[in-house]
């Protein structure tokens, strides 16, 4: 067993290291981001050189729109944002929250500020501003949010009442507090205007209602689920219904292909598989798994996140990967 979880740590360090995911700096010189819910430092990692570039060009734009019109809502989220994307989550933090002093009914704010909070591991705040965010957008007309880092067909996913709740869930799953996941996965799914945001929602719902031991409600819940779904992003995801569904091994979710986006994958996977061998009671398997997801890079995936979670709620700790 020990032979076997150091080939797999061996690989995800390999992985780590394909071009264009974010690695961490040999000493990093800075202050951390945040710190994980294990105690570790969180650093902000680099990206390969032409998409560090381009992101860099993104934000140099966003601060010149600022600049100019620095009280416009929109201004202050796109900087904000483009921060984020460059893992710079407390600079992105103030800029929100300075938009919200500006514009203290916007629920874009506090959506995107509640996002970074979730982030840098602050759930009670993420979980204030994200029902504030929900109560501000009760009974309105529902919007396409723009994508920062659009898909290959530029189509935007997501909504700003999608992305409201869907991150009200997750700030309550990575609490503990898995009823009220439910009932804001619930209204996302009911948001809900595509597949891709379809296959995220309902895996979160299916795991809170595991976590319930609602098992038939579960299975239920994703049974439309199929191979020929019309995807255009969320395909970790896909893969984990199809998983939960029986039509793929768990363990073959552990098998990323090497890539940019591999680090992020094989978080998000392997988070799926960890929770799917706990509730189905081998909780030994699954903290074997959750130690591997956080022995990755890409700290900020809500898989990782999940995974802190789930070790620290079962009192272990788990190794301190170099550079983190």
């Amino acid at each position: 067993m020990k032979l076997h979880v150091a080939c797999l740590l061996v690989f995800l360090a390999l992985l780590a290291g394909c071009a264009g995911t974010p690695k961490p700096a040999a000493a990093p010189a800075e202050a951390p981001e945040a710190v994980s819910l294990l105690g570790r430092p969180l650093y902000r990692l680099a990206f390969a050189p032409a998409r560090q570039a381009a992101l860099e060009a993104d934000l140099t734009e966003a601060r010149a729109a600022y600049d100019q019109a620095p009280g416009e809502a929109d201004n202050i989220i796109w900087l904000g944002r483009r921060l984020a994307y460059l893992w710079r989550y407390r600079e992105a933090l103030a800029v929100f929250s300075e938009g919200i002093e500006k514009h203290p009914d916007d629920a874009r704010l506090y959506r995107h500020r509640g996002h970074r909070h979730i982030t840098l591991r602050a759930f009670d705040r993420a979980v204030a501003d994200l029902e504030h965010a929900a109560r501000l957008v009760e009974g309105t007309p529902d919007e396409v949010e723009p994508d920062g880092a659009p898909n290959a067909a530029g189509i935007p996913t997501s909504t700003l009442h999608t992305n409201v709740y869907y991150h009200l869930g997750l700030a309550y799953y990575l609490q503990g507090r898995f009823e009220d996941a439910l009932a804001a996965y619930r209204r996302c799914l009911a948001a809900a205007t595509n597949d891709d945001m379809r296959v995220a929602t309902l895996d979160w719902l299916y795991m809170t209602l595991r976590r319930l031991g609602r098992h038939d409600e579960a299975q239920a819940a994703i049974a439309s689920v199929h191979a020929g779904m019309a995807l255009l992003e969320n395909f970790a995801y896909h893969r984990r219904l199809l998983m939960y569904r029986g039509d793929l091994p768990p363990d073959s979710l552990l098998r990323v292909a090497e890539g940019e986006d591999a680090a992020l994958t094989l978080a998000t996977q392997g988070y799926g598989v960890g929770n799917f061998y706990l509730v189905s009671g081998q909780p030994e398997r699954a903290e074997e798994i959750f130690r591997q997801v956080v022995a990755g890079s890409y700290w900020p995936a809500f898989g990782y996140l999940a995974a802190e979670a789930d070790l620290k709620r079962l009192g272990r700790d788990a190794p301190t990967r170099k550079g983190q």
